[in-house]
């Protein structure tokens, strides 16, 4: 029996307005509160995404050698290039540094690593 259920992950944010317009593109979620130092959107089994205001936010380096970056999301699309094109519309940032062909670590617009990789090889 589990001792509880993931109901909500809440990045840090300098722009939190601008934060939530960029994942409610990518991820197709409504926004359902947004003031300038917290937004949360509502994404499909109850689950949600949470943005909250840090002053002076300071993004995690990519790449990341000494894994200070703590967490980042996994996202599966059907194209790669297209999903990642998308993104960079939305305003994420393709950087350099890529660690391989079956994906594509883009940076939110506060510097949060996440990466896209194909849904079929997810199984």
């Amino acid at each position: 029996m589990a001792i509880a259920a993931l109901k909500m992950l809440t990045l840090d944010s300098s722009d939190v307005r601008r934060d939530a317009a960029f994942w409610s593109t990518v991820l197709g979620w409504e926004v359902a509160h947004e003031q300038d130092e917290y937004a949360m959107l509502n994404g499909p089994g109850g689950m949600a995404l949470g943005l909250g205001l840090v002053e002076d936010h300071e993004p995690p380096a990519w790449p990341n050698e000494h894994g200070t970056k703590q967490f980042h999301l996994d996202l599966a699309v059907d194209d790669l290039d297209a999903a990642a094109s998308d993104c960079v519309s939305a305003g994420a940032t393709l950087p350099d540094a890529q660690p391989g062909e079956t994906w594509r670590v883009l940076l939110d617009p506060s510097g949060h690593p996440f990466c896209l990789t194909q849904a079929a090889s997810w199984g």
